[in-house]
């Protein structure tokens, strides 16, 4: 039986063994028998040129070998992607699932944690869908910790969904990007993030969200740019309560992810030892040279600003339009200036949940790639260096025997043309497929 003779059987006769879970998402074989996948070429997530004629094989939930395709065994199940690039699963180091509206400071407000908990299932699934097999939640508009009872779900089998880690909240100051600053003094109301002021409150906040299951912890060291009533220019936390923060975290082992904007708040927050910087946007050659000494990520988020450059969307939409207007080409030239030297750069997208289609996530790499990344570069942003920022890389971000087969496909090669990475047409994780071309439609 010759491989396209194969694929007709797999994709014509899929009813007969495919199952659904609660989901609805279909899933293939569930594990039942190994494959092989063959596309016009393989990006490995490892750098270097892209391999033509070979397969991936998998067996289980591991990729056991990158062959030629004229040695697949000929008893082995094999998928033929034809007119697609197979590449690593894609990494999203910095998402919120829970935030369903872009106005998410009144969203935070409007809805219980429970109906989060089912919009950001239904984001995350979209995510999944949209090839973007792991996510690192950073904090979210959530009084309770929906995201973490959201990847116990998803660990357990109960619903189909990406690989989740992250915190569960944002750690601000009181008045900071975290808290509501825009209600009266006599209006009780709960901040979207968790509050904090002080040494002794900060530890507490951190040993709280160890304890309701984050691995990893999220301070706002600055103001943010969609939040009301506070500036990302200027530095929240003092010196003494990052250094307390970072202590703690690293005595209840999580590392932690610190949101600096202002030049001053990267500074403070990489000397304390944050493993990793979310947006930068005001970083400067000082700073970036403190990173690469420290071995600091940065993860950029530029499309979010893109995103909402146009309309009138958010409560602190000025903010984000004077950005967009004045500081974006400096930005985009200081993260250029940043990856040459050598700091490693993760992709995160920034975008929220349900509100948002997931195929625009895939535009970041296309704005790291005006920043001076070449399209591997990019690629890799997304799926090897995130795998090490999580620190997972001995399992995912790269195609290669003993990883787990966290596998997508893309039409044509987003090599020549990173748009490509927005047409997602197969997806697999941890062996099982979660997507799959259209049997009547070529890639």
């Amino acid at each position: 039986m010759n491989l396209r003779t194969r694929l007709r059987v797999l994709l014509v006769d899929v009813p007969v063994w495919a199952c659904v879970l609660l989901t609805g998402v279909p899933v293939w074989g569930a594990g039942e028998a190994d494959v092989a996948l063959v596309a016009d070429r393989v990006i490995d997530g490892r750098g270097g040129r892209p391999r033509e004629g070979v397969a991936v094989m998998v067996a289980g939930n591991r990729i056991v070998g990158i062959d030629d395709v004229a040695s697949v065994p000929a008893d082995l199940r094999v998928i033929e992607l034809p007119g697609t690039t197979l590449m690593p699963g894609m990494i999203n180091v910095h998402e919120h699932p829970l935030m369903y509206s872009d106005d998410y400071q009144n969203a935070h407000l409007q809805g219980s944690s429970a109906y989060k908990a089912l919009m950001g299932l239904a984001a995350m699934q979209a995510q999944l869908q949209a090839g973007w097999t792991t996510i690192r939640v950073m904090g979210d508009i959530d009084v309770h910790y929906a995201n973490q009872d959201l990847r116990k779900v998803i660990e357990a089998g109960v619903f189909s969904g990406p690989r989740i880690t992250g915190a569960g909240h944002y750690i601000s100051i009181t008045g900071g990007g975290g808290d509501i600053n825009f209600a009266s003094p006599e209006q009780p109301v709960i901040a979207d993030g968790l509050i904090a002021d002080g040494p002794e409150e900060i530890r507490k906040a951190i040993r709280s969200e160890v304890k309701f299951g984050s691995d990893w912890i999220k301070l706002l060291v600055t103001g943010a740019f969609q939040s009301v009533g506070d500036d990302p220019r200027n530095v929240a936390f003092s010196p003494e309560e990052l250094d307390a923060a970072v202590a703690e975290a690293r005595r209840l082992g999580v590392p932690v992810a610190a949101h600096a904007h202002a030049t001053e708040g990267i500074r403070q927050a990489v000397l304390a030892g944050v493993r990793s910087i979310e947006h930068g946007t005001y970083i400067d050659d000082e700073t970036i040279e403190l990173m690469v000494e420290h071995g600091t990520w940065l993860v950029p988020t530029i499309y979010v600003g893109d995103y909402y450059a146009e309309g009138d969307r958010l409560l602190a939409q000025d903010k984000q339009d004077d950005y967009t207007a004045n500081y974006r080409s400096v930005f985009l030239a200081a993260i250029g200036r940043a990856h040459k030297r050598g700091v490693k750069i993760a992709t995160g997208i920034d975008l929220g949940g349900y509100s948002v289609d997931p195929i625009v996530f895939a535009r970041e790499f296309a704005v790291l790639v005006e920043a001076g990344m070449t399209p591997a570069e990019a690629i890799q942003a997304g799926t090897r260096v995130g795998a090490e920022l999580l620190g997972w890389d001995d399992r995912i971000g790269t195609i290669e025997a003993g990883k787990l087969a966290d596998i997508i496909a893309v039409t044509g090669n987003p090599l020549q043309d990173i748009s490509r990475l927005e047409q997602v047409v197969f997806v697999m994780i941890d062996g099982k497929i979660v997507k799959r071309p259209n049997p009547r439609q070529q890639p």
